[in-house]
């Protein structure tokens, strides 16, 4: 992936994880490896339409894939786009763990002198 596709990635993961019903959801389906919107929302104190709809938000952003069984779909986690997430967070940790360790160093050169 190049570093724009990378980030317009993390944007939408990060937009579709700022919902905490969303957040429930991925869990859930983790939990149980697929399910359906009926399943979830019978865990879930919210509506299967409302399943359905975050469904379709977490599928956009590339978190869940779906696939039909009979009537329903059933719907599974992919964990790729979380793993381009969890890299660009790892590599905002580290450049930030850089910038303290050097005002760290400043300050105990300045009170060494």
């Amino acid at each position: 992936m190049t570093a724009e596709a990378d980030r317009d990635t993390v944007a939408e993961v990060l937009s579709a994880l700022a919902d905490p019903t969303r957040r429930r959801i991925l869990d859930a389906l983790a939990a149980h490896g697929e399910a359906t919107a009926t399943v979830l929302a019978g865990e879930l104190p919210v509506s299967r339409q409302a399943i359905v709809k975050h469904l379709a938000v977490l599928d956009r952003a590339g978190l869940v894939a779906a696939h039909r069984a009979g009537r329903e779909a059933r719907y599974v986690v992919r964990p790729a786009r979380l793993s381009v997430t969890a890299r660009w967070m790892d590599r905002v940790a580290a450049d930030w763990d850089s910038r303290l360790s050097a005002i760290k160093r400043l300050a105990e050169d300045a009170s060494d002198a």
